[in-house]
């Protein structure tokens, strides 16, 4: 395996890109070295494999199948279940409904939506409800 660091003050934080035509046992012990920094999340971007800060993700969503990772301005594939990102995830991220989990520091605001469900807005403009069945803890977090 070849290594190339990239020293330069246009990164404020390291940042890996994994370039392979077929994924390995050193490049899986790779990956799971890199995650075990729970600063960081490993996702599919394109026909690479990109690490993200975790405080830059947004929301996470389960759309067709596949789990979709929102940041600031783009989307990220992840090859995990929803449930396995959500462990890596920390505190600052709540389910609020079956298939979306979003960071709660990236909340701008909440209305009101139908059948009881709240429609909750974040920072990067995407949309979400938070459906009946997480209602009452999303509400216990807001104090409410």
């Amino acid at each position: 395996m070849k290594v190339h660091v990239k020293i330069s003050e246009e990164y404020s934080d390291p940042y890996a890109v994994i370039y392979t035509n077929q994924m390995t046992d050193d490049i899986q012990r790779l990956i799971k070295t890199i995650e075990a920094d729970k600063k960081h999340l490993l996702v599919d971007d394109k026909n690479k494999i990109s690490i993200i800060k975790i405080e830059d993700i947004y929301m996470v969503r389960v759309e067709n199948g596949e789990t979709v990772i929102y940041g600031e301005d783009k989307c990220y594939y992840s090859r995990e279940r929803l449930y396995a990102v959500k462990e890596k995830l920390g505190s600052q991220f709540m389910q609020i409904s079956k298939s979306t989990l979003i960071n709660l520091t990236r909340m701008d605001n909440i209305e009101a939506g139908f059948n009881g469900t709240l429609v909750l807005k974040l920072q990067n403009g995407c949309k979400d409800y938070v459906t009946r069945t997480y209602l009452k803890d999303f509400k216990s977090y807001l104090g409410l």
